[in-house]
Parts: C-alpha cells; structure tokens; sequence
C-alpha cells in the first residue's frame, strides 16, 4: 500500500513541480492570442473553457490504455507502478504537453504537418501515412472492443453487429459535427462515469485493505507466468502505453489546441490529462494486482477468461462497487474507448483536410473526407481484433518516439532545454526497436538480438541527432558574426 500511495503523491507533485519546469522550458505567453479566436469557424476552432476542454482531451486520451493496459501490464508486478510513475511524469505527460503547445503556436495544426515545418518535408510525408494509419486503426480497436462488451450486457437481438453499426452511426456523427454540438454537449457524463469507476475502484483498495505488492528490490523482478517470453524490456512498456506514454495523444491535442483560450492553461489540459490518466491507470494495476491476492491470482484468472482484461474489470468492479457502481464503471469502460475513437476518426479528417488545404466549414466538405476513411476502417475490423491490437501496440509507442524526436528539434531550434524530451526520445526507441525485433507480430529474434539491434539503432540517431546540432549550431554562430 506504500508504493501505491506514494505513486498517487509523486503524480500529483509531478503536475505542480515538473510539468511547471517543462511548461517554463517551453515559454507559455499567456498574452499570445490563440487559434480558438484568430480562426474562429464554429467548427472546428471553437472557444471553449479549460475545464471542459479537459474532459474532451482526458476522455480522446483514455480510451481502453489506462484501464485494460493497466491490467494486462500489472502481470509483471510493481514494475508496473514505476513505468506508470516515471514514464507518464518525465515521458507521456511532457510529450503530451510540448505537442500540444507546438499545435496551439502553429494555429491548431495537425501533428503531421508541424513535423514537416521542422523536420522537413520526408518527415512529414512520413508522418501523415503513420498518423491516418494509426488514426484509423484506434478508430477501429475503439468500435470493437466497447461493441462486445455491449453485446455481453445486452438481449441477444442487440448482437455484435448491431452495436459495430451503432457506434460506427455514431463515430460518423461525432467526425462531421461541429465539436460543440455532440462531443462538447456528452463528454461531461462520459467524463464523470470514467472518473467515478476510478475514484470508486481507488477507494476501496483502502477499504478491503487490498494487499498490494510493494516495489521493493525483491519484488522488481519480472513477475510474468513466462518471463522468457515475455521479458519486462520491453513489452511491459508497450503493453502499459496510454497510462505512461502514447504517441495517440499528440494526435489528438490540435483538436483541443483549436479550442483553447489562453496558452497558460495548456498545461492544465496537456499535461494534467495525462497525469490524470496515469492515476486511472495506477489504479487499476494495483486493483488487478491485489483483487486475486497476488500476482500469480491475477495470471490464473486471465488464463482461465482467454487473457480478456474486459472480464477482470467488469468482476472487480461489480465485487467492490456493487450492482449500481458496477454498472457505471462498465459505462466508463465502454464511454472510454468510443470518446477516443471518434476523435481518432475526427482527428483522421482533420489530417487529411491539412494535407489537401480543403476548408472544412461547409458539411459537404466533412462528408467528402470522412467517406473514404470510414470505408477503410470498416475494412480493417474484419481483421482478427488480437491482431489489429497489437499492431497498435507497436504503432502507438513508435509514433510516441517520433513525436519526442520531433519535439526535440524544435527544441534545438528554438535554443531550449532539448534534453527534457532527448532522454525520453531515446528509451522510446529503444523500447520500440528491440519490440519491433523479438515480437510476434515483428521478427521474432532472440532477445539478445533485440537488445543490440535497439542499442545500435538508438545509439545511431545519438550520434546523428549530435551531428546535426553540432552542426546547426556553427551555421547560427556564422550568421550571427555575419549580422555583426
């Protein structure tokens, strides 16, 4: 209990004293005028208040990462804890932050075009198709996931198909509409129900006294039923993304950039969501950690219920919240991963309307672009779901190590602290080139040929990334005594 305590205070100290050391390191101008009131359209730049800009991007962030992450990660033990800690203060909450600000200084841009302002034109390119992949991939996890869980709770008429349709209806409604209109007007009961299953689930691991394992040096071992398999570097940190770090979040900051009204509550929003979203997440291992007894408990009943973190948190939540709680933490869990899912596709139309210029004030407009991206998503969800998640797995975090490089740059650029997201950029890749390497769904290489490979590839970029500063530096130092 400890541990878990501690982790809830360090979170929380880490909003107020970290992330105002990175909101200074970025330079917030509270008196700049922002995208909300320079392009103002009713649509898609909407002034809004920061609270309520919170929900949305709390609940566009959430999705099924903190809760279902936070479960299937807590099977390596208090590891979990600490990724969670670290990883969301230093690493998600920070990239999270900066992207946001980046979108907000560049009139609500997209992420794939800021990458080309300062990365060049490759990049970008590069950019866009991960980013609408990955958009359409979240947009697609996000319909399924919710849909069998609905199916599960509902008469057999009101089938799986039924509830895909319902949600795609839906998802079609929330990409076309001005943001105010729907995602503005419901977020806030979403909102509630997912902050109530957290609240509720935290407070009774004190009252059932629930034995959570403490993250001492004898319990930082790898807890997994299969260590070999399943090493804690790295899939702990791709299983537990959207607690700590994801690269789908810095996708869906420009939709809350456009709607800010002063730059000084960026880091309300950017960086307080994610350390919100840690603590959900933080929750929930320690829940799954100590619901069975142990550890090991927790590995016998995922094995006995097909792996499906889905029935861990419908038991927990029904044991300990009763019937009614139970029933509003499922609606949580459901409200979660749609509110991230149409945003994803949202977010996917507002990429592709950046990249044709294509204005976006007129509905027909809407439909044009959406039309084709909903069509690929229905495609893509008669793939094996197991399948689909996986990749996003691995997409979520590699988009996560391109974004901290690409905030890195800037940070050169602009003559900042660059070692604030360097240092995260490096273990990102590292965490995605050796997964990339010995994962199923990758080469399958023996461990110790991830481990070198990702130690080549990373140390690469170092040496690149120091090159090319070296070298930025002495052209600015020219045009500097030129000028003079």
């Amino acid at each position: 209990m400890i541990t878990f305590i501690c982790s809830i205070v360090l979170l929380i100290g880490g909003y107020f004293i970290y992330g105002t050391f990175v909101e200074k390191q970025f330079g917030a101008d509270g008196n700049r005028k922002t995208p909300a009131y320079e392009s103002e359209d009713g649509v898609d730049y909407v002034p809004m208040s920061w609270s309520k800009i919170f929900f949305i991007q709390f609940l566009n962030i959430a999705g099924l990462g903190p809760i279902f992450g936070a479960v299937l990660g807590a099977v390596y033990g208090p590891s979990a804890f600490i990724w969670i800690v670290l990883g969301s203060i230093f690493g998600g909450a920070t990239h999270d932050y900066i992207s946001g600000m980046m979108s907000l200084r560049n009139n609500g841009m997209s992420l794939p075009e800021i990458a080309g302002r300062y990365m060049g034109n490759g990049f970008k390119q590069l950019m866009r198709a991960f980013t609408l992949m990955l958009m359409i991939l979240v947009g697609v996890v996000f319909v399924a996931g919710p849909a069998k869980l609905l199916a599960n709770m509902t008469p057999e008429v009101l089938d799986y198909t039924f509830w895909i349709i319902t949600i795609f209806i839906y998802y079609i409604l929330a990409t076309i509409l001005p943001i105010d209109k729907l995602i503005g007007r419901i977020y806030p009961f979403f909102g509630f129900a997912l902050l109530f299953m957290a609240v509720g689930i935290g407070i009774s691991i004190f009252i059932q006294g629930a034995p959570i394992p403490e993250a001492s040096l004898s319990n930082l071992h790898n807890m997994n039923a299969d260590p070999d398999k399943f090493p804690i570097f790295p899939m702990l940190f791709i299983s537990i993304a959207c607690g700590a770090i994801s690269g789908f979040h810095a996708t869906q900051s420009p939709l809350m950039a456009r709607c800010l009204k002063n730059e000084k509550q960026g880091r309300r929003v950017f960086y307080g969501a994610m350390i919100a979203e840690a603590i959900v997440a933080l929750i929930w291992a320690a829940a799954a950690m100590s619901f069975f007894g142990n550890v090991g408990g927790l590995q016998q009943f995922l094995a006995d219920n097909g792996n499906n973190a889905a029935v861990v948190v419908d038991k927990i939540s029904h044991s300990w919240l009763g019937k009614f709680g139970g029933l509003l933490a499922i609606i949580g869990v459901i409200a979660a991963p749609i509110t991230s899912g149409d945003t994803a596709f949202r977010s996917a139309r507002l990429i592709v309307a950046d990249f044709l210029k294509y204005k976006q004030k007129k509905v027909i407009n809407r439909i044009i672009l959406s039309a084709p991206i909903f069509i690929a998503g229905f495609f893509i969800l008669q793939v094996n779901f197991d399948v689909i998640w996986r990749y996003f797995a691995w997409s979520n975090q590699t988009l996560a190590a391109f974004t901290l490089w690409m905030i890195t740059i800037y940070f050169v650029r602009m003559n900042k602290n660059y070692w604030i997201t360097l240092l995260p950029a490096l273990f990102m890749t590292m965490v995605t080139t050796t997964y990339l390497i010995v994962a199923p769904e990758g080469f399958r290489l023996p461990l110790n040929y991830g481990y070198a490979i990702g130690f080549i590839t990373t140390t690469s970029l170092l040496l690149c990334f120091a090159y090319w500063a070296t070298k930025l530096r002495k052209t600015e130092s020219i045009k500097v005594n030129s000028n003079e």
